[in-house]
């Protein structure tokens, strides 16, 4: 049976890629979109090496810096859209997965 972190995590990587290549297409915005990038398809990363950890405390680590990178996508998303760059119904439609990822990350 799939881990629902690591199956929402990866669908939030995916998105967060769309995204990338939208905002580095359709406005041309390259620098704020690569932060997000980083930081958004890092929580799935973080995510798959915590169910490779070597130990408990190595686990809750990797996890740790997972939600980490996930509040720290949240940050670019409001730039990005205190920006002009993404209408606040698509960043609402994307921060709510974030938070949802959020709540899984700290529970």
């Amino acid at each position: 049976m799939p881990n629902p972190v690591e199956t929402k995590s990866f669908a939030f990587a995916v998105r967060i890629v769309n995204l990338h290549q939208y905002l580095s297409r359709e406005h041309k915005e390259y620098v704020l979109s690569k932060q997000l990038l980083r930081s958004g398809t890092a929580v799935g990363a973080l995510v798959r090496e915590a169910l490779q950890a070597e130990s408990r405390p190595d686990f809750i680590h990797k996890l740790a810096i997972a939600l980490k990178e996930a509040h720290e996508t949240e940050y670019w998303i409001l730039l990005l859209q205190e920006t002009i760059f993404l209408k606040p119904k698509q960043a609402q439609s994307i921060l709510s997965d974030n938070k949802e990822l959020q709540k899984l990350l700290t529970s």
